[in-house]
């Protein structure tokens, strides 16, 4: 029925509209993960559907597609832009008016912390702050499922295990060796409803797949934690992870362009959990990011209907009233 009812759409995909005279070639990033393959395929369906652009796909990654900008100006568009990997470069590109930021694509961005299933947080609520979880290591099995070594958040975690003292607590810490380990661990407990106490982040399919309660470790601190992403920081504290930044940025020239499809791009907004509920959905689904556009354009009129100007959201509701 999903395969059945998503073809006309899929077909429109494939097939740019008539470009109108004021929307002409437009460059999108699409970047090696399965959010920014969503956020891409629905923006280019808007775009080509809607404002009537000739829209051309660039495989990408965060760096090479910054790079791209500083030495080419393209592609036009960068899609779910992670501030905190884009580093100085981009940050430079912004400060030489070379590109510009239109807005978070994620809301309220990237999500990372400390997570128990809801079912035991519903259970024993006090297990909703690391002080009630210290207090009763039993209820969360007694084990911490860290990040794989390598990893950015590895180093926090380790930070903060060290500030919180969490061992003395009772609580084991468990290194994983890969995340897909540390995936597998948290889809077990929740299966069997058994305790589980873990990193993790989002948008990710987990997060979208299982229902999740993240621990609250305290108030953020942006020193603290600045300090807790040093390896080698000799007084480490605690702090809660802050939402990562997650933007989609256009190039001066094509804000000039394209003024109006500028100002959609500037309000098309996914919240965080819509997106791991989209990811879970390609996960059981087998679906491709093309596919998973059409999933959400088809059952979230109500979001994506505000980004649009009156003469798009009437072409893209007569196609998907087909």
């Amino acid at each position: 029925m999903r395969k059945l009812a998503s073809a006309a759409l899929l077909c429109a995909l494939s097939v740019p509209a008539m470009a109108q005279a004021n929307c002409g070639e437009v460059s999108i990033t699409e970047m090696n993960w399965a959010s920014n393959t969503v956020v891409t395929n629905v923006a280019k369906f808007i775009m080509e559907q809607g404002y009537g652009c000739d829209v051309k796909v660039v495989p990408s990654d965060t760096v090479p597609a910054v790079t791209s900008v500083a030495e080419n100006g393209e592609p036009d568009i960068v899609t779910e832009l992670w501030l905190n990997s884009a580093g100085e470069a981009y940050l430079r590109l912004e400060r030489e008016g070379k590109i510009e930021r239109l807005g978070k694509v994620l809301d309220p961005g990237g999500v990372e912390g400390w997570w128990i299933p809801t079912y035991l947080a519903e259970e024993h609520p006090e297990l909703k702050t690391i002080e009630g979880v210290m207090a009763n290591p039993e209820l969360v099995g007694g084990r911490f499922n860290n990040c794989p070594d390598g990893w950015g958040c590895r180093i926090v975690s380790d930070n903060l295990i060290r500030a919180l003292d969490l061992e003395s607590s009772g609580i084991k810490v468990f290194n994983h060796g890969s995340g897909e380990t540390l995936a597998s661990s948290m889809a077990s407990a929740v299966q069997n409803e058994e305790p589980w106490l873990g990193y993790y982040w989002g948008p990710t399919v987990p997060l979208g797949k299982y229902d999740m309660t993240r621990v609250k470790l305290g108030e953020y601190n942006k020193e603290i934690h600045e300090k807790n992403q040093n390896p080698d920081a000799d007084n480490p504290g605690v702090s809660e992870f802050p939402a990562a930044p997650v933007l989609t940025s256009v190039t001066t020239d094509f804000k000039d362009r394209e003024p109006e499809v500028t100002e959609m791009l500037s309000k098309m907004t996914f919240k965080t959990d819509t997106m791991s509920a989209l990811l879970a959905w390609m996960d059981a689904n087998n679906a491709s990011g093309e596919e998973a556009a059409v999933y959400y354009l088809s059952n979230n009129r109500d979001e994506w209907s505000g980004w649009l100007n009156d003469d798009a959201r009437k072409k893209l509701a007569a196609i998907l009233e087909n």
